[in-house]
Parts: structure tokens; sequence; C-alpha cells
């Protein structure tokens, strides 16, 4: 089984290990990278051997067939791959950063495809927090193992409380297949990928966090005053107009 590994001072690249999808659904993959190779090329290749493995994907090259996507947030320093109408035969990958003149960098990971419900998985992948709010998490699952909830290259919280980049995190296990992930006082530093883990298992979440969009609703019950004075001016002017008109008669 392949870990999840950050290694200071070495040349790495950091993801998840093996990610439980279903068969015909779409799954993305962080792939965090080092800060000096921004610039480079980055890519997916598919295939257990490294030897033997095939380009699927590369950040200077498109993919006509729609069935790989990249796109590389150098703030961030980490490149994303989202394959879709995942197969049976869609299960071995390395994330791949290209050095001219030498041995590119990787770091394989496994998806486990599967007919039936995955073992991990989230409501939503990529998700939406406000600043100075709260967002929370259900990380369904069916597998033994510990829990956990992590910032892809950063620290985990295994407990039932703990923070991440200055958020506050807590988790719970009310329901026993639920396992429900709580981050609250969200700055704009937290947006990033994450992951939720259950056991060998994990599944990839994208937090966005933004000012919260400001609403306005119209409540109809604020005109009933000024509709009201209006009407009752117009009742006072037709009088009067007809206290004029009909004094013209006499």
């Amino acid at each position: 089984m392949f870990e999840f590994v950050l290694v200071a001072g070495v040349h790495s690249i950091t993801t998840v290990s093996e990610v439980s999808v279903k068969a015909g659904k779409s799954i993305s993959i962080p792939c965090l990278y080092e800060s000096q190779y921004k610039n480079h090329v980055k890519y997916l290749c598919e295939g257990y051997d490294w030897t033997f493995c095939k380009y699927a994907v590369k950040t200077n090259e498109a993919d006509p067939s729609g069935k790989y996507l990249i796109s590389d947030d150098k703030k961030l320093k980490i490149f994303t791959v989202t394959i879709n109408q995942l197969t049976n035969e869609n299960t071995n990958y390395w994330c791949v950063v290209e050095i001219n003149k030498g041995e590119d960098y990787k770091q394989y990971f496994q998806l486990s495809v599967t007919s039936g419900t995955p073992s991990l998985y989230v409501d939503h992948q990529r998700i939406t927090g406000y600043i100075g709010e709260s967002i929370t998490i259900r990380c369904h699952h069916s597998n033994s193992g510990e829990m956990k909830w992590c910032r892809l290259g950063r620290n985990c919280v295994t407990g039932s409380s703990g923070s991440i980049d200055g958020a506050a995190v807590t988790t719970h296990m009310r329901d026993p297949n639920v396992f429900t992930v709580t981050m609250s006082g969200l700055k704009s530093e937290n947006s990033g990928w994450y992951w939720c883990a259950k056991g060998d298992i994990q599944i990839p979440v994208y937090l966005n966090v933004t000012v919260k969009p400001i609403t306005t609703s119209f409540d109809p019950r604020i005109l009933i005053i000024p509709v009201s004075v209006l009407i009752w001016i117009v009742i006072v002017v037709l009088f009067i107009w007809f206290i004029l008109r009909h004094s013209e008669y006499y």
C-alpha cells in the first residue's frame, strides 16, 4: 500500500494514495509540488508500472477526448487532474512534474472503481464557505480504520477537535456511517485542498472560502404605510375637489 508522503528537503509530490470511486462518475485529484517547479510542465501518467506508463494529459497539451482535464494553481503550488467517465480500467496513475535534463518527479495514486457505493465519499467534492462563518463536510464511509481530516501537505485532525491554519475543526460520528467535519472561523487562506480519510482510503475535497454575497430581499409589507398614506391623501384631495366643485353651483 502506498502511503501519503511529504518529506522535507526531498524532491516530492504529495497526493492521496487510494480513492474509492463509482464507475461512470468523475474524480478530481490534487497534486502538491515544490515551489521551484511552478513553471514546469505537469502531467498525469496512466499505468501501474512507471516504466511503461503512458501520458494521459499534460498542462501544455489539451486532451481532445475530454476524458482528462488538468489545471495548475501556481499560487497554491497544486495541479489538479480530473478523470471523467471512470471505468474499471482507470485504476493506476502517477502525478508527475516534468524535469528537463533529469528524471521526472512523480507520485503514484490508485483509484478503486466500483459499480456500487464507494467505501468513502462526500456529498460534494467542491464546496464553498464564507469568511468568518462555518462549513460542514459529511464523509460517508463503509470501511474500517482511523478517521482523519487533513489539509493537503499540512496537518491532520484525528480526534474530536483541533485546528488547521487557524480554522477550528470539530468532528463527530453521530451516524455510524458518517464522519462529520465542521470548520469554523474561516479565512480566505483556508481555501485549498483537503482530504477525508477512513483507514487506507481518502477522498479529496476542495474548499473555496470567499466573501459572503450581500442579498437583498423585497418585503411587500414595507409598502403598507406609504400606500395607506397615499390613499388617504388621494381621498382628501378628491373630497376637497368635490366640495369646491359643488360650491360653484351655489
